[in-house]
């Protein structure tokens, strides 16, 4: 299995270096994707597939009087996460759990905003994972997914040649998902270099969507 290959589940010396690794490349795009994210100072924030937990830090900076909770697959990940963020644990800010979108131990209703940078494409069953999303969100919370890829392109299907498991997902086939799963408000973000950034909102009460397209 080759290093790309690792990529959904790092493990060993490799899989540490190429969490670190992850933490500095996938920064630009991350920060694009936390611009149309709006928080309080004192939010609740989920971070879904957290990597080496370069962005639990970052959320919990946007968030200072917040609690910031994190989980994902990879246990190589997930210690990784837990050292860069030791001191936020240590202070009760931040949990970091090993395990599935499909099943998310935390409870209904309880989170402010959910987070998934450049995770949504190895996720399984991508409805049942929305529906989690939708469930630990409290009603008014917003779902951010970002992307570095957004499927436009021909030259973005190899990607899936090199990394096992890949799935890259248009933003309509995104947005369908998402309002299946009972999400509403969808604005869809389009960078000019592709990337793909999709706001969501839990609202009981509404049973549509929007899209909103801009190039930055």
């Amino acid at each position: 299995m080759s290093f790309f290959e690792n990529t959904r589940n790092p493990k060993g010396f490799g899989g540490r270096l190429m969490v670190t690794m992850m933490n500095l490349a996938h920064t630009p795009v991350a920060l694009w994707g936390l611009h149309f994210l709006h928080l309080a100072p004192d939010a609740k924030v989920l971070d879904c597939g957290c990597g080496g937990g370069a962005n639990i830090k970052r959320l919990l900076k946007r968030c200072p009087r917040g609690i910031v909770k994190g989980v994902d697959y990879s246990a190589v990940s997930v210690e990784k996460s837990r050292r860069l963020n030791a001191e936020a644990i240590q202070r009760d800010r931040c949990v970091i759990w090993q395990g599935s979108v499909q099943r998310i131990i935390f409870a209904s209703d309880w989170f402010d905003a959910v987070t998934a940078f450049e995770t949504v494409y190895f996720w399984p069953d991508l409805a049942k994972c929305f529906r989690e999303v939708w469930r630990v969100l409290k009603p008014g919370g917003t779902f951010l997914i970002c992307n570095e890829v957004n499927g436009d392109t021909d030259k973005d299907k190899k990607w899936t040649e090199i990394i096992d498991g890949m799935t890259i997902y248009k933003d309509t086939e995104l947005k369908a998902y998402l309002e299946q799963a009972g999400f509403c408000d969808i604005a869809v973000h389009k960078s000019k270099t592709g990337w793909l950034c999709l706001i969501a909102v839990k609202r009981s009460d509404c049973g549509c969507g929007r899209q909103e397209n801009e190039g930055l």
